[in-house]
């Protein structure tokens, strides 16, 4: 379902740090993160948005996630504007 969340959004920013900058900006909707993720790369992610009350939903694979937002590498973090 996520994934669907993805390829339909306005606009997505892809990475770690470019979606903390995006989420402490506060012009998104939702961050979606990778199940698969290393935890300790992720977790300062998890806060700022946990902080900036912004949904967080879960995927599965780090790699499926890259190929829907284009990307030939996989995506730990991806926060999306509906």
């Amino acid at each position: 379902m996520s994934y669907e969340k993805v390829k339909q959004a306005k606009q997505i920013v892809v990475g770690t740090k470019q979606t903390v900058k995006a989420l402490k900006d506060n012009n998104m909707d939702e961050l979606i993160l990778a199940e698969d993720a290393d935890p300790a790369v992720i977790k300062n992610v998890i806060q700022v948005a946990n902080d900036m009350n912004i949904p967080i939903s879960m995927v599965d694979s780090m790699k499926k996630l890259g190929k829907v937002c284009g990307i030939e590498v996989g995506a730990a973090a991806v926060a999306v504007i509906y």
